[in-house]
């Protein structure tokens, strides 16, 4: 099923012409995601024609350029006659269920459910999973990795042929995992399918400093999308504003073996020109991007 990735906002802190605030909308299969929601995140979604279809929200902490926007999109899926429960996963789940509370949001034509996250906590779906880990900001934050099952291994079909084994539902069986028998002898999937493959996996960050967290999650992950605000010149600046600089990303995702680094949460600084950011990175991980606003990818699974 794809896995499609969609920067809706990549300015860091406050937003620029060229860039809005934090927020990525990604989709594996039918199952459609929100990765914090900043201010004007609505309209993002309808340039970028997404649709307001979605099964989840998750925000990375209660910094308002990251969750403030989630308060007009409630109200448009209100008036668009949403249904569906929406869940709204966030530390500091209380603070944002009263915020709703005294905005009164109580009375939307659907259920909201604010939900508290932990390092370490999972949300399910069908197909992959969201985890959430620990990540290192001036508040309480968290990243989300969207890992996917594993894959049935490789059919051979030319080992089945062999084994006499006919098109269709015997065949299905031992991509599942599940042997059979055909004239009188028990054949196990071993015998014509390879070994289990990874899903993809796509690790998000929101703000923070490098951290062994974020590298033990991140590790072989197809995509590593992390706060990349400043270059190395402002180091100082990094640290005391709890933010990573475009070379301590690249060497993040370098630790990780990553496979894709892509920077995020823009300083204004470099609004009209992030090449200072890109040639930073690039010279510690060669395969890194900026992303724009309307930056889209579609992961593909590993060979």
């Amino acid at each position: 099923m794809p896995l499609k990735i969609t920067f809706l906002g990549t300015a860091g802190t406050v937003p620029s012409v060229e860039r809005n605030p934090s927020a990525i909308f990604i989709q594996l299969g039918s199952i459609r995601l929100l990765f914090d929601c900043g201010e004007g995140t609505q309209r993002q979604m309808m340039i970028a024609k997404t649709g307001f279809k979605i099964d989840a929200v998750f925000i990375t902490h209660l910094h308002t350029d990251h969750f403030i926007g989630l308060f007009g999109l409630l109200e448009t899926m209100s008036l668009n006659e949403r249904k569906k429960r929406l869940a709204v996963y966030s530390p500091q789940a209380r603070f944002v269920a009263s915020l709703l509370r005294a905005f009164g949001y109580q009375e939307l034509n659907y259920p909201v459910e604010v939900i508290e996250l932990t390092d370490g906590d999972e949300v399910t779906f069908e197909g992959f999973k969201v985890l959430a880990f620990k990540t290192e900001h001036l508040i309480p934050s968290l990243g989300y990795a969207i890992i996917e099952k594993k894959r049935p291994g490789k059919f051979y079909r030319e080992r089945a042929e062999e084994l006499g084994i006919p098109p269709g539902p015997l065949r299905a069986k031992l991509v599942k995992g599940e042997s059979i028998e055909l004239n009188g002898r028990v054949i196990t999937p071993d015998m014509v399918v390879g070994k289990a493959r990874p899903g993809r996996k796509v690790v998000y960050t929101g703000d923070t400093r490098p951290c062994m967290r974020t590298i033990e999650i991140a590790e072989n992950a197809d995509v590593l999308i992390h706060d990349a605000a400043f270059t190395s010149d402002l180091q100082k600046w990094a640290e005391e504003t709890m933010h990573s600089t475009a070379r301590e990303a690249a060497e993040v995702a370098k630790t990780a073996r990553v496979r894709k680094l892509i920077l995020t949460h823009i300083s204004a600084r470099y609004s009209k020109d992030a090449t200072p950011l890109l040639e930073e990175a690039k010279k510690v991980f060669k395969d890194t991007v900026v992303a724009e606003d309307f930056t889209m990818l579609e992961v593909k699974f590993k060979e």
